[in-house]
């Protein structure tokens, strides 16, 4: 294992560019992760509000009052409550993530040996 890194370490020191790639993947993929967890948490609060207006407009005595409609509406408050709480906590750790990704491929761009062009406009004929 100690080993794997260790090649890993010069493989990245020799030719950063497959390594950039391959953060270049893991980055796509972590933001769309990010991205599903932002749906999920909308997703999450829009069930909050609809189980909780669903139980006022019950015990208001406008809808009826009824042990299913009561016990649907605090079904989906309280999975509206999880599933928020989940995302969020997953949301924070892909962009924790994402971040850590971002620095380690801003390194690795520092380690390439960029030239510098030259100014001068050259004729082709």
């Amino acid at each position: 294992m100690m080993r794997d890194e260790a090649n890993s370490q010069m493989d990245e020191e020799d030719d950063p560019t497959d390594a950039i790639s391959q953060l270049e993947a893991r980055l796509e993929a972590l933001a769309e992760k990010a991205e599903q967890c932002r749906k999920i948490i909308m997703v999450s609060k829009a069930a909050i509000a609809a189980g909780a207006l669903l139980l006022m407009v019950m015990m208001l005595g406008l809808f009826g009052s009824g042990a299913t409609v009561a016990l649907g509406s605090i079904a989906a408050v309280l999975g509206g409550i999880v599933s928020l709480g989940s995302n969020t906590s997953t949301l924070q750790q892909t962009t924790a993530a994402i971040a850590a990704a971002e620095a380690h491929r801003s390194e690795l761009i520092g380690r390439i040996d960029l030239r510098v062009v030259g100014d001068g406009l050259r004729k082709l004929n």
